[in-house]
């Protein structure tokens, strides 16, 4: 059994460090330390705890099925031992400079960030905020890592280890423009069969289930265009006879601008639910408890 008294916590930081980045120059810049250094505290702690660790591939450092086992734990045990050490410290969202990191659809950044940078503005202007969609790496990792703050959406692959919290259901609609022959009279099944479509993949979201749905329906479409995110069908739909099926709230945000109409679906499909999302090791982190509470008290319904 190994013992805490045999590891110098040092060597702890560097394993998170490498974990998340998986090359060694990174995490020499962000400790001070020369790359040879870094590779020597690898080194001291394969040794002790009797296992590579990481395996060099073309892509980086590729860790162990053993790192991918204890990598929660110590950074869990990290998180919380800074965090006991420097339990004074109060956010300050007036003073702070900090920069979040949020990972949202391209739903969540038309409908949520005009409202919250607006509120940045006035309560929090020196804060900076990124949003990130697909980074090439697992979401549940990035926010492990801390490079994510927060998640937002319909995200079912976030299980365990997060906290979420509901923000608002979103219905779906078929959005067409102004004067297509589906704008008025009852939509019927028939007639939605009979359209031109748009298909949205929206893959690594939860929205993918609509067309699932669609699909087990037995109603065939014709399908003329198929798009990887939601942000374009609007202004296509705009200025076409294709029709689509999106959420609610896109509906909403566009139609006016874009001259369109939005009718109640012939097909049943469940609401989706919006949760925002947080890693259990950032649960007590006083910057994550701040943000995510203006986020709720924004967008909750």
């Amino acid at each position: 059994m190994i013992q805490l008294r045999e590891i110098d916590l040092n060597l702890l930081l560097v394993f998170q460090l490498m974990y998340r980045e998986r090359k060694t120059g990174p995490v020499a810049e962000q400790l001070g330390l020369s790359q040879p250094a870094v590779s020597n505290a690898l080194g001291r702690l394969r040794k002790t705890l009797n296992d590579e660790l990481f395996e060099r591939t073309s892509r980086g450092m590729r860790p162990t099925p053993f790192a991918d086992a204890i990598a929660e734990s110590i950074g869990y045990a990290l998180s919380t031992l800074q965090d006991g050490l420097n339990y004074q410290e109060r956010f300050d969202p007036i003073q702070s400079e900090r920069a979040f990191c949020l990972s949202m659809t391209d739903l969540g950044e038309m409908y949520l960030l005009p409202r919250l940078m607006a509120y940045l503005a006035i309560h929090a202007p020196n804060i900076s905020l990124t949003t990130v969609r697909d980074t090439g790496r697992p979401l549940k990792e990035e926010m492990e890592g801390g490079s994510v703050d927060l998640a937002i959406g319909l995200l079912p692959q976030l299980e365990g280890g997060f906290y979420q919290r509901r923000l608002f259901d979103q219905d779906y609609v078929c959005l067409m423009r102004a004067g297509h022959a589906l704008a008025d009279g009852e939509l019927t099944l028939e007639r939605f069969s009979e359209a031109q479509h748009i298909i949205i993949e929206a893959q690594g979201t939860g929205h993918g289930r609509v067309e699932k749905q669609l699909m087990r329906s037995g109603i065939s479409r014709i399908v003329r265009l198929r798009l990887p995110h939601f942000i374009s069908a609007p202004y296509i739909v705009s200025t076409t006879d294709l029709v689509a099926t999106v959420t609610e709230k896109l509906a909403l945000q566009t139609s006016k601008s874009l001259g369109l109409v939005a009718r109640p679906h012939p097909v049943p499909i469940p609401p989706a639910q919006i949760n925002v999302f947080w890693h259990r090791r950032y649960h007590q982190d006083t910057g994550n408890i701040w943000l995510r509470n203006i986020v709720f008290e924004l967008f909750s319904e």
